[in-house]
């Protein structure tokens, strides 16, 4: 699955994630004075989501779904998520959904087949949720994350363990120095790479990812020395004050090793900069583009 994304971000020179963590007060509000009920909210989002994804997906590789601002919706909202989903890959693009699973046992397994497996009942055998890759949270240890990882195995798939995340105070457990020196992210970056044996491809990376913020790039360094076969998802650029210069850290000299997801600043681009909210997202997006290649440099084989 990595080598596959890869591949995609070096075709379009572009190591960018759209963000579609869409809630109601991101529509304009010509399409919020349609908005009567719960299944009209999803149908709008769901317009809004649509056209967005039809202007970026030929410019930037994969979109980050965020559960969270569905599932509010009840069982409309859950419906235009996965309609959503289903709708981006149709258009070529990878899809990352942004769900944080975390549970032990039998139960993580259920979670693992939701997002990364099919589920068969009768004859008939479906993907609950048409994702490329999953977010999830490794607190819980190695029997909260070994049955996403044999997912990711049997069917191509990837995963994004919370490591060092970008929110201001991630510092006040994953800064927490123990008793051989270790940070507990460095820690849970080491655990990463071991999960990570038996699926590292062709470019060197795993399908076992790390969420790594762009947000704190002293710890990112750290992390990129230590987690030589892990693939990144960095959030934090733009509206949460990371820049291209900060993130830099994070890839290696042929400009691989992460992916960065940027959500308001290109979907709510029309808010600052006027126009239609697609094509101001186009041009947010070309913007990113430009940024991160100007400072990464040129991906390469």
């Amino acid at each position: 699955m990595t080598d596959r994304l890869i591949d995609k971000i070096i075709e379009m020179q572009n190591p960018t994630c759209v963000g579609l963590d869409t809630v109601l007060d991101y529509l304009p509000d010509e399409m919020k004075a349609e908005i009567k009920d719960f299944k009209s909210a999803a149908e709008g989002i769901l317009e809004f989501n649509k056209n967005i994804i039809d202007h970026i997906c030929d410019v930037a590789p994969a979109v980050k779904v965020q559960i969270a601002c569905y599932e509010m919706y009840g069982e409309y909202g859950f419906k235009c998520y996965r309609d959503t989903v289903r709708y981006a890959k149709q258009k070529g693009l990878f899809v990352i959904a942004d769900a944080k699973r975390n549970d032990i046992g039998s139960t993580a397994g259920f979670y693992a087949t939701s997002f990364l497996g099919r589920t068969a009942v009768g004859g008939e055998e479906l993907p609950s949720v048409e994702s490329d890759y999953l977010t999830v949270n490794g607190y819980l240890g190695s029997d909260g994350i070994l049955p996403f990882v044999e997912q990711c195995k049997a069917n191509d798939k990837g995963i994004f363990v919370l490591v060092k995340t970008s929110n201001p105070s991630s510092g006040e457990f994953q800064n927490v120095m123990l008793k051989n020196g270790k940070m507990v992210y460095e820690y849970m970056g080491e655990l990463v790479e071991k999960w990570g044996d038996g699926t590292v491809g062709n470019y060197g990376f795993s399908s076992v990812g790390a969420v790594v913020g762009a947000t704190h790039p002293e710890e990112a360094a750290i992390l990129r020395k230590e987690m030589g076969h892990t693939f990144f998802l960095i959030p934090g650029y733009g509206a949460q004050g990371g820049s291209a210069k900060m993130l830099r850290c994070c890839f290696d000299s042929r400009g691989l090793g992460g992916i960065v997801n940027n959500s308001r600043g290109i979907i709510c681009a029309y808010q600052k900069k006027g126009g239609t909210y697609f094509d101001a997202a186009r041009r947010a997006a070309v913007e990113m583009q430009r940024d991160l290649s100007s400072t990464i440099g040129k991906m390469s084989k």
